[in-house]
């Protein structure tokens, strides 16, 4: 069985499967699809619906652990179902893991990476297992030590990496102070949320400022720079724009999209990516 399968969509919904259980979760993108596979549905074990802004209530078929793992290549990573419908894992992102790991491993020298909003780790983790040193920074304490219990899994636990429970601007302000420096930055960030101590983050006038900041950690000598989103507004070639502003560089753009069991695609948010390139040798 496949770690991860979608196995339909529409109706404004997607099921997937995460290892041996059938999720029915909302999809705002599945709007004005129809289903390819009606059938499929009443085989889910649960099913997530929204009762007043991001939370909701799960409602079961079948009775679920409260964690299982599933794994991903060499890595592990550990599920459960939350109040907001997320399971642990964007599976629309497993491109980017592959190309971080790409990345680090190109660098032919050790890279240190910097993870904002860095939820359960998956991309702390594929940096991590290519060799890189990483600074891994979320505001939630609890979201940290999933992220943990992942490199546990994947027996990364003695890998070089910082756990920061902390608010992102707060956190790279006092990096900034320390005068330390990194080679690349991942960013995925949520369309609004708190830090610790009562921060607020809105990514439609946060996040510039906080790329600029970012920026000035690279010190001239980014390796890459990953920023995906999945808040309305913030598109691939919008985040390709803030990255070509403040690197000063041609960023890669396109949607991050999931295909199901017929080969239809559901897009899943932008992201836009920078890498840094040798010159081309003198002929």
């Amino acid at each position: 069985m496949r770690a991860y399968s979608l196995v339909d969509f529409g109706h404004g919904r997607k099921l997937e499967r995460f290892g041996p259980y059938l999720l029915d979760r909302p999809a705002p993108a599945a709007d004005g699809f129809e289903l390819a596979d009606p059938a499929a549905w009443s085989k889910a074990d649960a099913r997530f619906d929204r009762t007043g802004g991001e939370r909701g209530a799960w409602n079961f078929a079948n009775i679920l652990p409260e964690r299982w793992t599933i794994g991903l290549g060499a890595l592990e990573c550990e599920l459960k179902l939350t109040p907001f419908g997320h399971v642990g894992l964007f599976p629309e992102q497993t491109a980017n893991w592959n190309w971080i790991a790409e990345q680090v491993r190109a660098a032919a020298r050790p890279v240190r990476v910097l993870h904002l909003f860095a939820y359960t780790g998956a991309s702390t983790l594929a940096a991590a297992a290519a060799g890189a040193e990483v600074t891994h920074v979320d505001a939630a304490a609890n979201v940290v030590a999933w992220a943990r219990r992942n490199a546990e899994l994947s027996r990364l636990e003695a890998a070089p990496v910082r756990w920061i429970a902390e608010d992102a601007p707060t956190f790279v302000r006092r990096e900034l102070r320390r005068g330390r420096s990194y080679d690349a930055l991942i960013f995925d960030p949520p369309s609004y949320g708190h830090g610790p101590s009562g921060q607020v983050w809105k990514i439609e006038t946060d996040l510039e400022p906080l790329l600029g900041a970012c920026v000035e950690l690279l010190a001239g000598q980014a390796k890459f720079v990953l920023l995906s989103c999945h808040s309305d507004g913030f598109g691939p070639q919008r985040l390709a724009d803030l990255l070509d502003q403040h690197l000063g560089a041609r960023a890669e753009a396109s949607e991050m999209a999931l295909t199901d069991v017929a080969g239809r695609s559901l897009a899943c948010g932008g992201m836009a990516r920078w890498a840094w390139q040798p010159a081309p040798a003198d002929v």
